[in-house]
Parts: structure tokens; sequence; C-alpha cells
């Protein structure tokens, strides 16, 4: 155990980025750790558990406010990439790390943390869909999304934070600024929902952004190019993934019209009314009966699940 903690720290001390080691949240990867964890057991246990006998908490306001926090949050991020050098100065075709004291240099670190503290924000998603016990949100591409991009974020920061790499950062940014446009008109309320037909281009977009990613990183592994390949690979493989969770999911959404699989699982809890009222709970009869998917059609009554 020893010997392991003294290879980890000469690695970092090697491989660090001198200028972003003492930032906030950046260095030891244990802090970053102890909060996906805690993010992790929150949704899958104990939210749900607190959740299970109290009504779903509304949140109108407190989500709208998020949204347009995560609007502009993530416009100012794209504004930063672009003045730091994508779209301006930077190669598509190949593009290290600038280590310099030069202020683009600085301010793409910057960027790169800050995009790094916004992934870390977006845990509040998985939060918010469980405190208003939306557990239909609560998928395995949502948690495994949500729970690798601070980590990913938190490579990029610590080791390479800029160059080539750094593309993946604006072009998130970009979807994001509409996917929370998107999520900001959904909250004010169902009279919206007639100019919210645009929801699958959302996911359009997301697939685009992932192989304009894979294609990035792909095109730059057998070209001489400073940055290191290791990172190259690695966000290859990720876009690789999220291309086929992104594209099975709008299979399932858009053209099989099917409902997303949960990973939380919960008792359903389920009312009968039949000629006055008869109670039924945790998927029972009164009598015993199994209720089939947690709810049941009765002649002369109805059948409702909580």
């Amino acid at each position: 155990m020893a010997s392991l903690t003294r290879w980890y720290s000469d690695f970092m001390r090697h491989y660090q980025d001198p200028w972003t080691k003492d930032w906030f949240l950046v260095g030891s990867a244990g802090k970053l750790a102890l909060i996906l964890i805690a993010y992790l057991l929150f949704c899958m246990k104990i939210g749900p558990s607190f959740m299970k006998d109290r009504k779903p908490f509304k949140l109108t306001r407190t989500i709208q406010l998020y949204n347009i926090f995560q609007v502009f949050a993530n416009a100012y991020l794209v504004y930063e990439g672009i003045q730091s050098g994508w779209f301006t100065k930077y190669s598509f075709k190949c593009e290290p790390v600038d280590y310099s004291e030069s202020e683009s240099a600085h301010r793409m670190r910057s960027a790169v943390w800050t995009y790094y503290i916004i992934k870390l924000t977006d845990l509040l998603d998985t939060v918010f869909f469980v405190l208003r016990k939306k557990y239909n949100q609560v998928t395995f591409l949502h948690m495994y999304h949500h729970s690798i991009m601070p980590f990913c974020s938190y490579i990029g920061v610590t080791f390479v934070p800029g160059g080539h790499g750094s593309l993946m950062g604006v072009c998130n940014a970009c979807v994001h600024v509409v996917l929370y446009s998107y999520y900001f008109l959904a909250s004010l309320g169902p009279e919206m929902q007639k100019y919210l037909w645009w929801k699958k281009y959302v996911t359009k977009m997301q697939l685009v952004q992932f192989l304009i990613i894979l294609t990035h990183n792909l095109q730059v592994i057998p070209r001489d190019c400073s940055y290191p390949k290791t990172f190259n690979i690695l966000l290859s493989i990720q876009a690789g993934y999220f291309i086929y969770l992104f594209g099975s999911f709008y299979v399932r959404a858009y053209i099989e019209k099917k409902p997303q699989p949960t990973i939380i699982k919960v008792e359903t809890q389920a009312k009968v009314e039949e000629n006055g009222n008869t109670i039924i709970s945790n998927g029972k009869y009164a009598n015993g009966t199994h209720l089939t998917n947690g709810s049941a059609v009765v002649s002369n009554g109805k059948a409702k699940t909580n």
C-alpha cells in the first residue's frame, strides 16, 4: 500500500500541470471521488429511501433558476473557448497544450477549470429528479454520463488544460446551451409543450457532437503531434460509447417510442376506486390479488397509480 501511494505521488508530481495543481478541487482525485460516491449513494439509495413515503417536491422556481444559470454558464464557456483559441488560432489537425505564461494559455486553463466545475453542478440534474420522484429519468445513460463527465474534465484540468482535447468542452457547452434552454422552456408549464416540437433534435445535436469529437481525435492519432496520444485514444473510445448510448436512446424514444429502462426500483403504490373507495397498496388488492404493473382497471371503477 505504501509503495502504491509513493507511485501515485510520484506520478502526480511528474505529470500534473504546475499551473492548475493548487486550484479548487484539482490535485488529488480523492476529493472528486468523495463527491461522486456521495452523488451515487444519494441518487441510488439514500434519496429514493428518503422520498419513499413523501410527496414529490415541486422545486419549479429552483429548477428554472438552475436552468438559466446553466444556459449562461455554458454560453460563457463557448465564448471563452473561442477567445482562447478555437476557431481563431488553434489547429483542428493538431493542437498541443500551451504550458506557457501567455494570456491565452492562462485563459484556456481557466476555461477548462470552469468547465470542470460546471460538470459538477450538472450532478444536480439527478438530485432534482430524485427529489421530484421522476425516477423514469434516472436511466443508465443519465447516471453514466453525469458520473463520467466530471472525471473526464478532472483529467483535463489536471494534466492537459487546453490543446487538442479541449474542443470537446466547447462542443459540449454549445449543446448544453440548447439543452438547458429546452429544460427552462419545458419548466414554464404544459402550455409551452406545443413549442417544444424540437426535443428530438437536441439528441441529434448530442450525437453530432460525439461524432465531431470522435473524428477530431481519431485523425490526430497517426499524426506527429505532441498532444498526448493516450488522451486522444481515451476520448475516441468515450465518444464512440456515447454514440452507442445516445443512439440507442434515440431509437427507443423516437422510433420505437418505448420508455427508457430505469435503474431505480421502487415499490409501486396503487389506489383503486370501485363504486366508492377501495384502497390497494404495494401492488395488491385488499384480498391479496396482485395488480399487473402496479395498476388495474376494474368493472364500474378505475385504478390509478400514485
